[in-house]
């Protein structure tokens, strides 16, 4: 640029008035009041106007003289100049300044434009003594653009999509760019241009806009699935600075390509019976996107299946077609097929794709031979054999067949259920005949049929087998007659007041050779129809009545009861009914009751007696049950008593020793007195002290002849006694009433002793044996 503009005010002289002394009252230079004095309008001296001043962003050359301010109010060097405003006292700070003696205005840093593109600032004159020579005045600097900025891409890829086959024209994306020099100059006039896109030249960009079409047909994605472009924006029209970008593009598939076989024929196998079974696949290949629905394919089986034997399918992962069997395959019915098998997309081709026929292939499928099981054709079989067929009766014939008719095999059969154990079986033959009697009724039939199951096996290698069903109905025999239910009643004497009896029957035979039943009085006794009818009440019921009064007292009928069997059965029957005396309504009344319960062989006397006696049983079994009750309490309470003052720990307790002679009730004294008379041949005393028992006690011992004896005597008692089931234990408390006064025995002391103690010689307790040298030492000393 060219040197700033520098603007010099003339001012015009220094008028007389300015120049004369100050008045009385006026206000001292540089005082507030004076400020007020020139706040009012006025108007501004034309060289006081400073015009706008242009500086270039990024000068370099600092500081830079921008302008020089003079008032002509004073002589040079006399006013004092300042400015304020953005880029001086405000942000951005340091930008300008101001030489406040000459005036002249400085630019002090680089300006940037995009940042701020103009400056408005104020400018102040004063005197040296602060008074304002000039209304503050605008100063404005305007920043001049440079081409300092290059464009900018949006983004630094683009990406777009567009159908394949699209016709040229067809607009895809926008690549635009922005700069952020002054928009009014060339320095922010952008151009575009497509640098790189590959040797097709398949699109173009508008220069202005950046807008990206297709320029020429033949967009293909099977041979070019996208496209790369490196897009430039230039800035000065085309002739500035430039940035770059990259554009990516797409190819959108479209159904152009049908599907096509890899090969016109296959071959597979499969076993015959196999239903359910994936035989093989059909490959395809179609060049359209693979897994989009352009890509999909869908088989048809157009010749050589009639009956619908096979199915085919897609695999969604491959495309290929998986063959499969719907209906199991008979080798012996048919081995081999072949099939005409076409292929074709899910959608429909677009019309734009060149026309192509259906794709077509020959499958050939041959059935393998396999053993299969035997076949029961009548699955269940159902017959009938009568009730109480004799054993070896036949029952039917029941054959398998083998589906191999071009193998030579061989069945056999057996009974693989038969729970009663009632049939028998021909291995070879398969006939059915009864082993034992069929009964009826029975627990193995269910509703009148007995099942069992036969198995038939081949003999191929391995074997297989079959099971069938075989239902046997026992077909009812009427070899029970009806039976009367119950055999006995009462009736009231007077016709048609309570004189009528309902009669039933059962019949264990099954419907048809039961129910309806038919009563009647015997033929062999024409006489009771004069005072008796029967009438039939349902199928199973009847109702006897009363013709004429009749007497009380017992009476039997025979009747004659028939079922509706064929041939029916019958049976005679005795039929008791007891008349007895109506009542008002024609009910039997208490005392005719107890006269008919005599007539039956037990009177009302009787009945009484032994309801008393059976009352008085009871009453007698509970005071027994009392009373026992009572002595265990008792002597569970003895057991449980210790003496306090015995010290010994070898003796045992009993808190009564027992009863003396006197107590005859106890124990018998006579077996101490004459032992010989208690021989084995006579019934030996019951212990009263003992639970009874049916065991037969021992014999009395033998008494010791010796003192060196008795230890042998006592030990051979006290293993009886502890052996002895019918006495209690050693340790239960013997319980007598009364011990008694007086005894007719003579005293212990005189058995083999002397009157006094220091007669008597004790050595010979040492000779007793261990249990009595206790007793020995205290007495020997």
């Amino acid at each position: 640029m060219g040197p700033p503009l520098l603007l010099a005010c003339l001012l015009a002289p220094l008028c007389a008035r300015g120049a004369s002394p100050a008045q009385p009252g006026a206000a001292a230079p540089g005082s507030p009041q004076a400020w007020r004095q020139h706040e009012g309008p006025r108007r501004v001296k034309r060289a006081w106007v400073i015009p706008p001043i242009s500086v270039s962003e990024n000068h370099k050359r600092i500081p830079h003289l921008l302008v020089q301010i003079k008032s002509d109010k004073q002589q040079p060097g006399g006013v004092i100049y300042s400015i304020k405003g953005p880029g001086v006292d405000e942000e951005p700070l340091g930008i300008f300044s101001i030489d406040k003696f000459s005036g002249k205005v400085f630019l002090n840093a680089m300006l940037d434009r995009e940042e701020n593109d103009r400056f408005r600032l104020k400018a102040f004159a004063l005197d040296l003594g602060g008074v304002t020579l000039e209304d503050p005045t605008d100063l404005e600097i305007i920043v001049v653009d440079q081409n300092d900025n290059r464009p900018l891409f949006r983004q630094d890829v683009f990406t777009g999509h567009v159908v394949e086959g699209a016709e040229p024209g067809t607009c895809v994306m926008t690549a635009d760019a922005t700069d952020a020099d002054d928009p009014d100059t060339d320095n922010a006039a952008l151009r575009y241009s497509i640098l790189e896109q590959g040797a097709a030249s398949m699109f173009s960009i508008n220069a202005t806009t950046g807008e990206i079409c297709t320029a020429r047909p033949g967009l293909d994605r099977e041979t070019m699935g996208a496209y790369n472009l490196t897009v430039q924006a230039a800035d000065m029209s085309g002739d500035g600075l430039t940035t770059t970008a990259m554009a990516v593009i797409y190819l959108e598939d479209i159904n152009d390509n049908p599907p096509e076989f890899t090969k016109e024929e296959f071959s597979m196998e499969v076993e015959e019976q196999a239903a359910g079974m994936d035989v093989g696949k059909v490959f395809v290949h179609d060049k359209d996107l693979a897994g989009s629905p352009n890509w999909l394919a869908k088989f048809t089986i157009l010749e050589g299946d009639p009956e619908g034997v096979f199915t085919i399918r897609t695999d969604p992962y491959t495309n290929d077609g998986v063959l499969s069997v719907a209906k199991p395959l008979d080798h012996e019915v048919r081995d081999r097929f072949e099939l005409t098998v076409s292929v074709q997309n899910e959608r429909p081709l677009e019309p734009a794709a060149p026309a192509s026929p259906r794709a077509l292939a020959t499958v050939r499928v041959r059935v393998r031979d396999v053993n299969e099981a035997p076949i029961f054709r009548e699955n269940p079989r159902r017959v009938s054999v009568l009730e109480g067929a004799p054993p070896g009766t036949p029952v039917t014939t029941y054959t398998a067949s083998d589906p191999d008719t071009r193998q030579l095999q061989t069945l056999t059969y057996a009974l693989l259920y038969d729970p009663a154990d009632w049939l028998q079986l021909d291995p070879h033959a398969g006939t059915v005949r009864t082993k034992r009697e069929l009964l009826h009724p029975s627990a193995f039939l269910q509703g009148g049929w007995y099942i069992a199951l036969v198995l038939a096996r081949d003999d191929a290698e391995p074997p297989l087998s079959a099971t069938g069903t075989l239902s046997i109905e026992i077909l009812e025999v009427n070899d029970h007659a009806p039976l009367l239910q119950p055999p006995a009643g009462m009736v009231c004497g007077r016709p048609g007041r309570g004189g009528s009896l309902l009669l039933g029957a059962t019949d264990d035979d099954r419907p048809p050779h039961g129910a309806p039943f038919h009563f009647q009085l015997s033929p062999q006794h024409p006489q009771l129809t004069r005072n008796w009818s029967i009438t039939r009440f349902n199928v199973t019921h009847a109702v006897l009545a009363v013709l004429v009064e009749l007497p009380e007292g017992p009476y039997s009928l025979p009747l004659l009861l028939r079922d509706s069997g064929t041939p029916p059965q019958e049976r005679h029957q005795l039929l008791n009914v007891s008349v007895c005396h109506c009542g008002r309504d024609g009910i039997c009344e208490d005392g005719v009751l107890a006269a008919a319960t005599a007539g039956a062989g037990i009177t009302l006397g009787a009945l009484m007696i032994i309801l008393g006696s059976s009352i008085l049983l009871l009453v007698l079994a509970g005071l027994g049950a009392a009373r026992a009750r009572g002595r265990r309490r008792a002597l569970r309470k003895g057991l449980l008593q210790r003496s306090r003052d015995d010290m010994r720990d070898n003796i045992l307790n009993y808190d009564e020793q027992g009863g003396g002679e006197e107590d005859q009730d106890a124990y018998d004294i006579n077996q101490l007195r004459h032992p010989e008379l208690f021989s084995p041949r006579a019934k030996p005393p019951v212990r009263r002290d003992a639970p009874l028992s049916s065991a037969t006690p021992l014999a009395p011992r033998k008494l010791p002849n010796s003192p060196s004896d008795i230890e042998d005597f006592i030990n051979e008692g006290l293993e009886a006694a502890d052996s002895d089931p019918s006495v209690p234990p050693y340790d239960t408390a013997l319980i007598y009433d009364y011990e008694g006064s007086g005894s007719v025995a003579s005293p212990l002391s005189s058995i083999v002793s002397s009157l006094t103690d220091e007669d008597q010689d004790y050595d010979y307790l040492s000779e007793w044996g261990p249990r009595f040298r206790r007793l020995a030492d205290l007495y020997g000393q």
